[in-house]
């Protein structure tokens, strides 16, 4: 059973989750650590000769040191991109929250010293009429790495996530902040703002880069803070 085990979520789409999930996967491997990771849900697939594939749960398979199969990766692979639940029922299937926690369970069973449950799109994201991925988490009780897009607009997104994170019952261990573009107005008073108001530690400051490499943003986080081996 994996020894610690991680649910990185995002402020929004967009926001950089896999980058910085195979970045500290990276950084994981770099240390010498087994790593292991899943995506159960992802929308935006490409039907390839081996069936429908997402990119990020490939760079995800692809990082991490222990190997499995694409369908343990990413068990409900959806072809458009678009939000999970209404891609489900263009496919004819149905998101169950008890599904998904199984496919992650039977990850989190590997011998590994770090897993890494991806999520989709932002916290609230929705399964069914009744459930969102929050509730995946919460079950799993797996500590939350919240990836803060750095943007016009982060600080009221990152408070208003860590806010339902912490409603949920769920542990937030720590915060990133990705830069998404080197344009940003304030930058510096921004990431200033949200280590002041988030009451987890910040993990990591990635700047923009044009090649995000899972080595290159390894560089810019610290596993420190949230684990002990």
């Amino acid at each position: 059973m994996a020894k610690y085990k991680f649910f990185i979520a995002g402020t929004d789409t967009d926001v950089g989750k896999t980058v910085i999930a195979a970045g500290l996967l990276a950084a994981a491997n770099s240390r010498g650590l087994s790593t292991v990771a899943i995506k159960p849900v992802a929308a935006g697939c490409e039907q390839t000769s081996e069936g429908l594939r997402n990119e990020d749960a490939l760079l995800l398979q692809q990082t991490m040191s222990l190997k499995l199969p694409y369908e343990q990766v990413n068990p409900v692979a959806l072809q458009p991109a678009i939000a999970p639940h209404i891609a489900a029922v263009q496919a004819g299937r149905r998101l169950l929250a008890a599904q998904l926690v199984g496919y992650c369970q039977g990850v989190l069973m590997q011998r590994a010293d770090i897993a890494i449950i991806e999520g989709a799109g932002g916290w609230r994201v929705p399964l069914n009429r009744a459930e969102t991925l929050a509730n995946v988490a919460k079950e799993l009780q797996a500590p939350v790495i919240l990836v803060v897009g750095m943007k016009l607009g982060c600080i009221n997104h990152a408070l208003l996530t860590v806010e339902a994170i912490v409603r949920d019952g769920v542990p937030l261990a720590g915060w990133v902040a990705n830069q998404l573009d080197d344009g940003m107005p304030c930058y510096a008073e921004n990431l200033q703002s949200l280590k002041s108001l988030i009451a987890a530690p910040c993990l990591g400051e990635v700047p923009f880069l044009v090649e995000p490499t899972p080595e290159r943003v390894s560089g810019y986080l610290s596993l420190d803070l949230v684990i002990n081996l």
